[in-house]
């Protein structure tokens, strides 16, 4: 294979958009968004959008770590009474820290190869049903889990833009239909963008 043809791979992370979600009439939490945009063969999807919130990540931590037990992990941002989801510093930071702990989380071939990770990045799946997932405790595979979220949600742009490469235009007139249970929008089920172009910083 010749240079001009090596394609090389890259993992795109953002977390993004937090959000202030009401658990019951006492008690909110927040969420962010994790939009992946990748070319690597790890992943089953090569665009995809989650929610999760800051323990989900505490627990993803814990579970490499039990897996990984000669890697040392990077550092969450840390817990602290004072946080207030109020302040928008706060929340900031927050934000910015749970970007860089997957940034170089995807760094690492080792932990790239743990099917949690993918499930955490890559479905709405919570920690339990994550786990029975990964231990065979489903009817569903992981890469079954992955796709099947996706084909509830919206698809991006890029993504569908790669797949009609090769497709004649017949193939390619039907975007707004999705898997036959009417149309869906991930901006409302997800709160996840359609355009990964909009970075935050």
């Amino acid at each position: 294979m010749t240079p001009k043809h090596e394609k090389q791979e890259f993992v795109t992370v953002l977390v993004r958009d937090p959000r202030v979600q009401k658990e019951d009439s006492w008690h909110s939490y927040i969420d962010y968004e994790i939009f992946i945009h990748t070319n690597s063969i790890c992943f089953t999807r090569k665009t995809s959008c989650v929610r999760r919130r800051y323990r989900e990540f505490v627990w993803l931590r814990q579970r490499l770590q039990s897996n990984a037990v000669l890697i040392q992990l990077p550092e969450l941002p840390s817990r602290t009474p004072f946080f207030n989801m109020n302040n928008p510093n706060h929340v900031d930071h927050r934000r910015q820290g749970l970007q860089e702990f997957l940034e170089k989380i995807l760094q690492d071939a080792l932990l790239l190869s743990d099917s949690r990770l993918h499930l955490f990045l890559q479905t709405q799946l919570s920690p339990e049903d994550m786990e029975a997932c990964v231990s065979g405790q489903t009817k569903y595979s992981v890469a079954d889990a992955i796709l099947s979220f996706a084909s509830l949600n919206r698809r991006f742009p890029i993504e569908d833009e790669e797949e009609k490469k090769g497709k004649d235009d017949a193939d390619s007139d039907s975007e707004s239909s999705s898997s036959g249970l009417g149309p869906s929008d991930d901006s409302i089920s997800c709160g996840c963008k359609a355009s990964p172009a909009s970075e935050e910083s």
